[in-house]
């Protein structure tokens, strides 16, 4: 989990992702619709992705990306953020974190 943890820590928001998977796309869209500052870290893209994987199948993400932390805490995967976006708590979300700095619905 250290692996991880070296990864999002003092991040806004960081999304697990692979470069060809389009719920990605979407999820990372979506989050920069808001304005945000994101860290996106291609799985598929690095030396170490397994691992990664593995790390984030632990954490209880399946399917493993695109994973999805928010001021350092695991929010989950598209659905998770799909059902924040609906309900109107992403954008108080991404606030806290300082992933954003204003927004007006």
């Amino acid at each position: 989990m250290d692996l991880l943890a070296s990864l999002y820590a003092d991040k806004p928001v960081v999304i697990f992702s692979k470069s060809n998977c389009c719920i990605s796309h979407s999820v990372k869209a979506l989050i920069r619709s808001f304005g945000a500052n994101m860290n996106v870290i291609e799985v598929d893209n690095m030396a170490n992705g397994q691992q990664i994987e593995r790390a984030l199948i632990q954490l209880g993400c399946r399917p493993t990306v695109p994973a999805v932390f928010i001021g350092q805490q695991l929010i989950g995967g598209a659905d998770e953020l799909i059902r924040l976006n609906v309900q109107n708590e992403l954008a108080q979300l991404l606030l806290r974190a300082g992933a954003i700095f204003i927004w007006s619905t």
